[in-house]
């Protein structure tokens, strides 16, 4: 995955597609070149790209969700949910004032769209210019974390950094380039910070902040309309289904006009879905694992639908089929995952 956000990222700074993005480690097989063609074979690597199923496949995989969802979480056990979300809902003020004590003022955001003129090929033409129209009175600009980067990256869950420090090896190349993250989990954020200092990256590069990306009223670091890029990777399956639009409609209005967000999660049928038991399921194709994190499953459609719904253009929006293979216990795993690429309009009209 990092392979494939380091790539994009590339192309979409230098507005083509670039010979190789230079890595320290390349794959002994480029990434989706890897075809099953011999059955045979199957177990001679440990994934097999573009995997077509077969109808009895998938007639199998849909019998086993109809057969894991006919038992539902008790009722009991689903109030006893929703209320703990309701307490994690009450905490959110504390985490905004620690925000806003962190940051020395809070940010408050404007809620309707920043238009601005269609930038240059393959280039960003954001300048602080931009910048007035969040100011917070006349000839004064609003000040905030990369407000003088022309590059700007927003991660969205990025949990302990497993992603942060390869992009932001690859930033280093991009003059003027800047990376935010962030989670809800203050402990996440707090490892992110210590391997910054570790890895001797300084504020002028990068910000991790906590946030809790379902809470509309809690203002991001940075005003709306600024960023080029979105990574929202394997998150939006943990919110509640009756939430994600509107976590959608928020972050499409961080984005500038020209700016892209990629999507990639669990897609309906992966072997993560089948392989849960009876009892497990909130609601249709939403599930509660053993540790109490949750999991929605996708189709191409519903992910077309919400961004859409969002004033985003599909740039791409397709179903990853692979084949995941165990050799030591000669098992082979069907995984999907669905993966896009939205973009904002150059002339935007704010959705609700």
């Amino acid at each position: 995955m990092n392979v494939i956000w380091r790539n994009y990222i590339c192309r979409l700074r230098q507005g083509k597609v670039p010979h190789r993005c230079q890595s320290g480690v390349h794959p002994a097989a480029p990434l989706g070149s890897r075809i099953l063609t011999d059955p045979a074979k199957v177990f001679e690597h440990n994934m097999w790209d573009y995997m077509q199923w077969s109808k009895e496949e998938e007639a199998a995989a849909r019998k086993k969700v109809e057969e894991n969802s006919a038992t539902r979480v008790a009722p009991e056990e689903q109030v006893d949910q929703n209320t703990k979300e309701k307490v994690e809902e009450s905490s959110r003020d504390q985490v905004r004032s620690n925000f806003s004590r962190m940051q020395g003022t809070e940010v408050h955001c404007q809620k309707s769209c920043v238009s601005s003129d269609p930038p240059s090929k393959g280039r960003s033409n954001f300048s602080n210019l931009d910048l007035e129209e969040h100011s917070k009175g006349p000839g004064k600009t609003e000040r905030f974390p990369g407000s003088s980067a022309t590059f700007r990256i927003l991660e969205v869950g990025c949990g302990a950094g497993n992603s942060v420090f390869p992009i932001l090896n690859t930033l280093q190349n991009i003059p003027g380039s800047f990376l935010y993250c962030c989670d809800f989990a203050p402990e996440a954020v707090d490892l992110v910070k210590v391997s910054f200092s570790h890895a001797s990256y300084s504020e002028a590069q990068c910000s991790a902040f906590i946030h809790d990306v379902c809470d509309d009223g809690l203002a991001y670091p940075f005003p709306d309309g600024i960023l080029d890029v979105i990574l929202l990777v394997f998150v939006l399956s943990s919110i509640h289904p009756d939430r994600m639009q509107a976590v959608v409609h928020r972050l499409s209005r961080l984005l500038k006009p020209g700016g892209m967000l990629l999507f990639r999660d669990h897609g309906r049928y992966d072997n993560a879905q089948l392989r849960f038991k009876k009892g497990r399921c909130l609601s249709e194709n939403f599930y509660v694992r053993g540790d109490g994190t949750r999991a929605y499953f996708f189709t191409k459609g519903e992910i077309h639908h919400m961004f859409c719904e969002a004033g985003l253009h599909e740039k791409q929006n397709l179903v990853d089929h692979r084949l995941q293979v165990n050799r030591k216990k000669q098992v082979a795993m069907h995984r999907v995952w669905v993966q896009g690429k939205f973009q904002k309009p150059l002339h935007w009209t704010q959705r609700r």
